[in-house]
């Protein structure tokens, strides 16, 4: 297993670690003997709790901009891109809970974690954040949008997959995520509107 491998190895674990006991409560030891490994051979690959922390942050948002970065190589229109993404983000969710159960429990709820003078951690959602806003800015450009504050278009759609999640996690809903698919995407293109 090659160095980059290992990373994502224990990532993972404390993604599972991290959701289930909260940042606080979970150690270095902890995740190092979940994994089987040495504390030390952990600290060889991160240097502090913090830094893996923040590595599970960017690991868990760089994989839906991955995602979102096919959706808008596609040459649909923004409304389109809009339910493909709420398609992928349902399945990503359901795909892997303890990466958004990390993102709900550790990082939106211990925001001191993750925030400093200049930055509240949003550098570490850096790529999403990015594809986020090619999306946005596609359907205003192509008149599909016609909200044009960043930070007011992405709480709109963040917002509602937000609470869908939420709702989701606490085993609210009626059916299966993926039957809300469609709705949710119009509810997010009317909030763009």
């Amino acid at each position: 297993m090659n160095k980059r491998q290992k990373r994502a190895k224990i990532i993972a674990s404390s993604l599972q670690l991290f959701s289930k006991q909260g940042f606080y409560k979970t150690t270095m030891r902890d995740i190092a003997s979940n994994l089987g490994i040495s504390e030390g051979s952990l600290y060889t690959h991160f240097p502090s709790k913090m830094s893996l922390a923040t590595a599970a942050i960017s690991h868990v948002t760089g994989k839906l901009a991955i995602d979102l970065r096919y959706i808008n190589s596609k040459p649909i229109p923004a409304t389109k891109k809009i339910y493909e993404f709420v398609k992928s983000y349902f399945s990503f969710i359901q795909k892997n809970p303890e990466m958004v159960e990390y993102f709900f429990q550790v990082y939106l709820s211990n925001r001191e974690i993750f925030c400093d003078e200049e930055d509240c951690g949003f550098s570490l959602a850096k790529e999403f954040i990015e594809e986020l806003e090619i999306l946005i800015d596609d359907g205003v450009k192509n008149n599909e949008f016609t909200q044009e504050n960043f930070f007011i278009a992405f709480s709109s759609i963040m917002g509602i997959l937000g609470s869908i999640t939420f709702l989701h996690s606490e085993h609210v809903l009626e059916k299966e995520l993926e039957n809300y698919c469609e709705e949710i995407a119009k509810a997010i293109c009317r909030t763009l509107n």
